[in-house]
């Protein structure tokens, strides 16, 4: 029943979005202003003000960081191998095989783990996600551009890479709470207020502008390695989190359930975005997304039931 409790509200939302877009009460459009007042309005707030509370002492932890990153690293490094020796020969190129493996390995931290965890172990863990979250689209992000870039004429622009990630609203947010925190501003009581009722509704909008977004997402063609994506992403990188941070590095319980629940989350959208602009695998990706979101119930239930 605790279990129920925890993924009845989170996929309620999901499924409201999901179910309002595809009857038409909301269109590809209305979305589009939602999804903009959540990423770069909401979810903003909310990131500042849970960081400049947040123990920063706490929240920076080496073996953490590494328990979640090495797995993270080493599924890419599978899906890349596997995309590059055992895909259909037109889909083998280097380019191919780094989308490929960010589909594999990328997690969709802000609209599900954030929640999942919220959820389940409520707030005490929440600088150490955002501590995750911060570094994790730019690494993966990263390898998949340099990768690509062998693969084509233009190169990687570091320039270019790094004012993306610069002025990305997650990352700029984290980073202002952690330099606010640092120096211990004072917001004052009228701002402080003002900045919780922006991020009050975050969690709930970026769940329901999730469900929403699956309503544009089809499983394709290419359904079979959808499928491999999927299960490299929710069945293989969680439980080689567990096995690093449970028996490699020792973790306390409650650090093992956040780094697990993080991983087993689904593909981000993101990682479709970045399908389409290297114009590589982006059915693939696209069916992954739905996929991996849909088995993700199944894996945070069973996450769920052995950690909490």
């Amino acid at each position: 029943m605790h279990i129920v409790s925890i993924i009845f509200p989170l996929m309620f939302m999901v499924t409201l979005g999901y179910g309002l877009t595809r009857v038409g009460f909301f269109t590809q459009e209305h979305i589009a202003g939602i999804s903009k007042f959540t990423f770069y309005v909401s979810i903003p707030a909310f990131l500042f003000i849970n960081m400049l509370a947040a123990p920063l002492a706490q929240s920076i932890d080496p073996l953490a960081l590494l328990a979640f990153y090495i797995p993270v690293l080493v599924v890419f490094t599978i899906g890349y191998l596997i995309n590059r020796y055992c895909s259909p020969v037109a889909q083998q190129s280097r380019d191919a095989s780094a989308v490929f493996a960010l589909g594999s390995s990328y997690s969709n931290t802000v609209l599900v783990g954030l929640p999942i965890i919220t959820a389940a172990l409520g707030d005490t863990m929440i600088g150490q996600v955002f501590m995750i979250i911060t570094f994790h689209s730019a690494t993966l992000f990263a390898l998949t551009f340099i990768l690509a870039a062998r693969a084509q004429e233009q190169g990687f622009s570091w320039r270019r890479f790094t004012r993306s990630m610069l002025l990305n609203p997650v990352v700029m947010s984290i980073s202002l709470g952690i330099l606010a925190n640092a120096i211990s501003i004072n917001l004052g009581e009228q701002l402080s207020a003002g900045l919780a009722l922006l991020a009050k509704p975050a969690l709930a909008c970026a769940l329901f502008v999730l469900g929403a977004n699956l309503s544009f997402y089809r499983i394709g063609d290419h359904w079979r390695l959808a499928l491999v994506a999927s299960s490299l992403k929710i069945i293989l990188l969680p439980a080689l989190v567990y096995v690093m941070a449970h028996f490699v590095f020792q973790l306390t319980l409650q650090n093992t359930a956040m780094l697990v629940l993080l991983s087993a989350s689904p593909l981000g959208v993101n990682a479709y975005l970045i399908a389409t602009e290297l114009k590589q695998h982006e059915s693939t990706l696209g069916s992954t997304v739905v996929l991996s979101t849909l088995l993700s119930v199944l894996s945070f239930s069973l996450w769920l039931t052995l950690l909490i």
